[in-house]
């Protein structure tokens, strides 16, 4: 068994622990701010384990041989770098950083230092992942693709009452971009690859933080969009359209409810839809996760290969500084032709 600690005590460390239950780890501490949150969250989830309050402790446990790191986005990088300098692997939430150059130079280090560092992405280590890519060739001539996850803010009457939670600020990195649409910019690089050229805009909130956003992503043959938002509750589902049919995602953060909708030789109409994918539960999708650290941890096969993996982080990690230039340039456009 591994032995690990938690870096932060939101309801997603909450949901990894459950997930971990089920994996080669066993939970060997907390770190929080404050000791008494840190207990708090400890005693929650049933742990008599130590706490800290320090990443700087944690690093020095001896005890520990790996970390998951939920803390605020701000943290990403300087935790994490911490926890590899120590020699620990780390498990980071999603962005696992704030920008490309902050990744490539903690990837380093992490293969200097022979350490699995990889990014939280729950989709990524799912048998729904690997029955999308089957599927996609029997798409035919790929014509046009839609992802979105637009997620109403369980922090949104806090932000409409004046206030400054860290999802909308941006001085904690956040923002609908980081939390919800590199949702959508994962499986577009997994999929398809870096894109030929990107648009984008956001909808900026009084914080500094975008609320919400789109970006065109142009491929050869067809244009792919990713629209994302906290400010409101999509009822849509993602999809990649084909000359033969089309897939469908209902969740496109955990690939839930994922269905290929051939269409009919006969007629321009679809035919019955296959599933590809069975429900699960949210900590069971994060089953495949936790499992899959451990297995790299390990050393052994693993749904995704570590190096693909942080491949992936890396490309993703470029569009989403891709989308955030472009939706600069149009701004600073638009502001300019307001002078005019």
């Amino acid at each position: 068994m591994i032995p690990y600690a938690i870096v932060g005590t939101s309801w997603i460390a909450e949901e990894f622990f459950l997930a971990s239950l089920h994996s080669g780890m066993v939970l060997s501490g907390v770190c929080s701010r404050s000791r008494e949150t840190g207990l708090a969250f400890a005693r929650k989830i049933g742990a008599d384990v130590p706490v800290y309050t320090s990443i700087e402790d944690l690093a020095a446990a001896p005890d520990v041989e790996a970390v998951y790191v939920a803390s605020p986005n701000i943290f990403h990088a300087a935790q994490s770098e911490a926890l590899l300098n120590s020699g620990k692997h780390v498990l980071c939430e999603k962005p696992i950083t704030v920008n490309p150059d902050e990744l490539e130079r903690l990837q380093a280090i992490a293969r200097e230092k022979g350490l699995v560092y990889m990014e939280a992405i729950m989709y990524l280590h799912t048998p729904a992942r690997q029955a999308v890519k089957d599927a996609l060739p029997e798409l035919g001539e790929i014509t046009g693709a839609h992802f979105d996850f637009s997620q109403l803010s369980s922090r949104y009457n806090e932000l409409a009452a004046g206030g400054l939670p860290n999802v909308f600020n941006p001085a904690m990195r956040g923002g609908a971009l980081n939390d919800l649409g590199i949702y959508c910019v994962y499986p577009a690089m997994d999929f398809f690859g870096p894109p030929l050229d990107i648009q984008a805009q956001a909808h900026m909130l009084s914080t500094g933080a975008d609320g919400a956003g789109a970006a065109l992503l142009r491929y050869p043959g067809f244009t792919l969009t990713l629209t994302w938002s906290k400010l409101g509750q999509s009822r849509g589902l993602s999809q990649v359209m084909g000359a033969q049919g089309t897939l469908a995602i209902r969740s496109i953060s955990q690939f839930q409810g994922v269905s290929f909708h051939p269409r009919s030789a006969v007629s321009r109409e679809l035919s019955s839809p296959r599933e590809l994918a069975l429900p699960l539960q949210k900590f069971e999708v994060m089953q495949y996760e936790a499992q899959a650290f451990c297995d790299y941890i390990n050393k052994k096969p693993a749904p995704v290969s570590y190096g693909q993996a942080g491949a992936l982080a890396l490309s993703v990690a470029r569009c989403m500084e891709g989308i955030r230039g472009a939706w600069r340039y149009l701004a600073g456009c638009l502001t300019a032709s307001n002078r005019l």
